[in-house]
Formats: C-alpha cells, sequence, structure tokens
C-alpha cells in the first residue's frame, strides 16, 4: 500500500482515530473561518488560559483546546503525528483505549500546565495554549511504555525501537525550543507522564481506561447445545491464534508490511474487543 491509499483505507474504517482526526481539522476550518471572514475570535473561547483562575471561568477549555488549532503548520504536525501513532496504539490496544488514553492525556497535560502557572512568567497569564500535541505525546508515550522494542521503520529507510522514536519525538516537540511555545511544551510533560503511567499500569495487568469498569449486564440462562458450545469456543481460539501471529508479524516487521486483508481483520477485531 501506498502512502496515500493507507490514509484513505484508515479513512474508509471510520474508527476512532479517524474521527479524532476529523474533529481536529473541522474546528480548525470553523476556527479561521470565523476570524478571517466574520472577524469572530473562536479560538478565544475553546483555547485553554494559562491561568488557574481564568481557566476555572472557561471550565469547557480544558477539553476543548486539545482539538483546537489556529495555525495549520501546527495542525499539520499533530494530525501526522496522531495518525501514524494513533493507527499502531488503535490496532495493538483497541480504539476504547484510545479514546481514553486521548483524552485524559490532554486533560493531564493542562492540569500539570496550570498547577505551574503559579510559578511561572506571569506574561504567560495573558497567553493560551491550544492543539493536540499533549494528548498525542500522552498517546506515544503510553506505546512507548507498553511495547518499547516495537521496531519502527522511518521513512522506509531504517528501522528503530519504538522508545527511541518516543524520545526523539519528545526532544524535538518539547526539549528543542523551549522559549518558544513554553506553556504549550509545559502541557506536553503533563500529557507524556500520564501516557507512561498508563502504558505502566496496562503492562502490569491493570487497565485504567473506561474498559475497565465495563461489567456485561446479566442475561437470562439460556440452554445451548454441548457441540454448539465446543464449537464456538474452538472458532474463538483459532481467531485468538489468527490475531496474535498478525501482532507477531507487527512485532518483527512493523505494521506497514501487513496486507489489506491483515488490516482489516485487526480492525474488526479491535472492534469486538
Amino acid at each position: 500500500m501506498s502512502f496515500i491509499q493507507n490514509i484513505i483505507f484508515e479513512l474508509r474504517k471510520q474508527g476512532k482515530l479517524t474521527l479524532f482526526i476529523i474533529l481536529n481539522i473541522v474546528l480548525f476550518l470553523f476556527i479561521n473561518i470565523s476570524a478571517h471572514i466574520f472577524n469572530f475570535n473562536l479560538i478565544s473561547y475553546l483555547a485553554l488560559p494559562i491561568n488557574f483562575f481564568k481557566a476555572i471561568l472557561k471550565f469547557w477549555t480544558i477539553f476543548t483546546f486539545m482539538f483546537s488549532h489556529e495555525d495549520v503548520g501546527h495542525l499539520f504536525y499533530n494530525m501526522i503525528l496522531l495518525y501514524f501513532n494513533g493507527r499502531i496504539f488503535c490496532n495493538l490496544l483497541l480504539e476504547k483505549r484510545f479514546t481514553f488514553v486521548y483524552i485524559v492525556s490532554g486533560i493531564s497535560g493542562a492540569l500539570f500546565l496550570l498547577v505551574l502557572s503559579f510559578f511561572i512568567n506571569q506574561n504567560l497569564e495573558l497567553a493560551y495554549i491550544s492543539g493536540a500535541s499533549a494528548a498525542t505525546i500522552g498517546v506515544i508515550s503510553a506505546l512507548a511504555m507498553y511495547t518499547p522494542n516495537l521496531p519502527v521503520n522511518l521513512f522506509g529507510v531504517f528501522e528503530i525501537r519504538y522508545k527511541y522514536f518516543a524520545m526523539v519525538i519528545f526532544a524535538l516537540f518539547t526539549i528543542i525550543d523551549f522559549s518558544i511555545n513554553t506553556g504549550g511544551k509545559i502541557s506536553h510533560f503533563g500529557g507524556a507522564l500520564f501516557g507512561l503511567f498508563y502504558g505502566y499500569m496496562l503492562k502490569n495487568g491493570n487497565d485504567l481506561s473506561l474498559l475497565s469498569f465495563y461489567k456485561p449486564s446479566k442475561k437470562t440462562k439460556l440452554k445451548v447445545v454441548h457441540n454448539s458450545k465446543t464449537s464456538s469456543t474452538s472458532n474463538a481460539i483459532s481467531q485468538q491464534k489468527l490475531i496474535d501471529a498478525i501482532l507477531d508479524k507487527i512485532s518483527k516487521n512493523g505494521y506497514e508490511n501487513l496486507s489489506k486483508t491483515e488490516k482489516e481483520l485487526l480492525f474488526k477485531f479491535s472492534q469486538k474487543k
């Protein structure tokens, strides 16, 4: 599959990752149309103020800021990172976990920044932050902790372990030029800390996402023919073995080397879980 074909394939699936990317793009368009055509500053209602007390008055911004972008470059780089890493996350750890980690990482980044706003330069009190960076860094950090040795092919040229890829991304988007967009980069630390914590807990068998608290409702007991039950169990075992083989292939050769059929099967399996 080519780069464009991969993107089209992901968009057609209409999963949580696709919806999040579309939401970011739609809000970007609304923000810029309202500013440049209607002269209305919509971003001031969606971005998070870098001031604890102002943020309380605009409490909804702790959620809306992680979907809001003003600059096309900011949107582009965030969505590229979100697309590639979110795709790996959804296929390995399921879409419901992706939704949880994205949102809670964004909120963690916001809270981390707001707590530190009492101690940072007072000039930042007049500023605000927006963008999916903290949430995306959280997704990347969770993956790096959960599957640190997963091979990643960069540009089809060379391969590195995912943990090193995550370190490079964090350094490029957070450490370098820290004086520029300082508030936003501080929020990256909050997102990364939650992602690492989530990945560590999940790796040790503790799922902090809503999946952990889901309990199927009690259903009326029905009599089941023994042969049918055996057949169903056998099919489930066979499917699990197939999924394990696909995950093993990802671990050895990377997601890009899966066939279209394998990607579709992995996606359908993640939707059932």
